[in-house]
């Protein structure tokens, strides 16, 4: 082994598995290609090989990889490690203990560690591994699976356990070109804690042309890490004023009004008339497509997704929908109604949540409170029971930063966060909560001003900028915003007309509320606060 520790760079991390190569594909060329597209460093995997044919492919590999001044480590076998003089190993739960790999292997060797809990990590921080891989992230067909799949939700709870030591965190199983940017935009643990790089098995060394499959991802990665905070859905300035809200809002009138962007609504059958004569008010294009079948090429089409699962059909659609648009950089507003009232309602929204990246999650106390665990708020069907949260605010602001998401929260006020900012709006009329649908109207605007701020900050982006590592693109924390207040205050509007005499006479004038509604107009009547 080499005299001093090396320098690793945990970006884009191989594991290697000669039995996925494709038909006539060298190991060595493979492994070479992959280097050359960005790989950065390499383990050797080599399950079924026996001790001399693994030391052969060992010493072919290092030759390869430090020639490249990649570091290569070997999986479980130290003695392999020893011989070649490799620059490290990775161990498992079940396999040497950390204690005794330290005495064998030279004070300069990278130790990594499987970990699955937070027990695992922090045993590993005892231990002082150099990194952690955490997972699974996904299902795999490249090794079985021990323990039960983390999810991208669970990566963030494991990196907590590591602040404060200086271990290294990749993600593992199942991470491809096509996931990892979710992956990455969502294991960032709730005080900003991010991954160090990803571990990939199949989708490099199972392809034709690993140089540019590593290239793929090894781009996304890398522009992931060079911003200065992991990437959210909100401009982060140092501090927002109610004066950027009202400019920006407006602004993202103007845009949907311009583009008319297709807003995808999988919606529940309740509320789907309203919800598509409240987008074609807005100046938005409605769709409402439930085939998985269609998610594709829908998602190119569509400006943003709301996914509102107040009926629960069509989970099939739902899963390939929120994947397809995280895929083409879409926002995807989640509406989780009625979540804490069944186990199935729960178990669905896990499921979703897991599968794809939220850019807006908007419910009711009850709904959001149950989406975090939280017994404060009780639900009753899909209304919420009590006075609400002590500190909503609080709330709000620690929900965003678990669920990497942009939180509303709907309510007497409404309450809005990024995780950083929070912003409680006060407009609204007693009517709304009089007419069936409201609540989800207020996912329909929000998903098409999402879809204006979307649209507008796609225009503004040319053919040849560089990989920025964005899930979404434009201020998702304003767009969220002005989905509320177009919903609240063409509610005021409404109930103020002089033709309005109820409930029944209230939703046609809301209606044509919204389609009057104008920048200045939401301007002079938004009741805003940065908290």
């Amino acid at each position: 082994m080499s005299a001093a520790k090396p320098v690793v760079d945990y970006s884009l991390y191989l594991v290697t598995g000669r039995e996925l190569l494709p038909p006539g594909k060298d190991y060595l060329e493979s492994l070479e290609e992959s280097i050359k597209g960005g790989v950065s460093l390499v383990q050797i995997r080599e399950k079924n090989a026996d001790t001399g044919e693994f030391l052969r492919i060992a010493q072919e590999s290092k030759a390869i990889c430090h020639k490249y001044n990649v570091p290569i480590l070997i999986n479980d076998r130290i003695d392999i490690a020893l011989a070649i003089g490799a620059d490290g190993v990775h161990i498992g739960q079940t396999d040497m203990p950390v204690e005794i790999a330290r005495r064998l292997l030279p004070p300069n060797a990278i130790i990594g560690m499987t970990c699955n809990t937070v027990e695992h990590v922090k045993k590993a921080v005892q231990d002082r591994v150099d990194y952690v891989g955490l997972g699974p992230v996904w299902a795999t067909q490249t090794k079985k699976v021990a323990h039960p799949v983390v999810g991208v939700r669970g990566i963030g709870e494991l990196l907590s356990a590591l602040e404060g030591s200086d271990v290294k965190a990749v993600a593992i199983a199942g991470i491809k070109s096509t996931n990892v940017l979710h992956c990455l935009h969502g294991s960032v643990s709730p005080s900003g804690r991010p991954l160090d790089g990803v571990a990939v098995v199949s989708d490099i060394v199972a392809s034709t042309d690993p140089l540019n499959a590593a290239k793929k991802i090894a781009t996304i990665v890398n522009a992931f890490k060079a911003a200065a905070n992991p990437p959210v859905f909100s401009l982060l300035p140092s501090r927002y004023a109610v004066d950027d809200f009202k400019q920006g809002v407006g602004a993202f009138l103007s845009a949907v009004k311009k583009f008319s962007p297709l807003v995808h609504q999988i919606t529940n059958n309740v509320v789907t008339t309203q919800s598509a004569n409240a987008t074609l008010a807005l100046g938005a294009s409605p769709i409402m497509a439930t085939a998985p079948e269609e998610m594709a090429d829908l998602s190119k089409a569509a400006g943003a997704l709301l996914v509102n699962f107040g009926t629960i059909q069509n989970l099939d659609g739902m899963l390939a929908s929120g994947f397809n648009y995280n895929q083409n950089r879409k926002p995807v507003v989640f509406d989780p109604v009625g979540v804490g009232a069944t186990q199935y309602r729960r178990t669905s929204a896990a499921l979703l949540l897991n599968a794809w990246q939220p850019t807006v999650i908007k419910g009711n106390a009850a709904e959001l409170g149950a989406l975090a665990n939280s017994t404060e708020v009780q639900a009753k069907g899909v209304d919420s029971v009590g006075s609400g949260f002590a500190d909503p605010a609080a709330f709000v602001r620690n929900l965003a930063r678990k669920e990497r998401a942009i939180i509303v929260l709907t309510g007497v006020h409404d309450y809005v966060s990024d995780g950083t900012t929070v912003v409680r709006l006060s407009n609204g009329h007693a009517y709304l909560g009089e007419i069936t649908g409201s609540g989800c109207m207020v996912g329909t605007a929000v998903a098409t001003f999402c879809a204006g701020a979307s649209t507008l900050a796609s225009s503004e982006r040319g053919a040849e900028d560089p990989e920025d590592a964005k899930l979404v693109r434009g201020d998702m924390l304003v767009a969220a915003v002005g989905g509320v207040l177009a919903v609240t205050i063409a509610s005021e509007f409404a109930a103020a007309r002089p033709d309005v005499k109820g409930s029944g006479t209230f939703l046609p004038a809301f209606i044509d509320e919204l389609g009057a509604l104008t920048p200045e107009k939401l301007a002079a009547q938004a009741k805003i606060e940065v908290l």
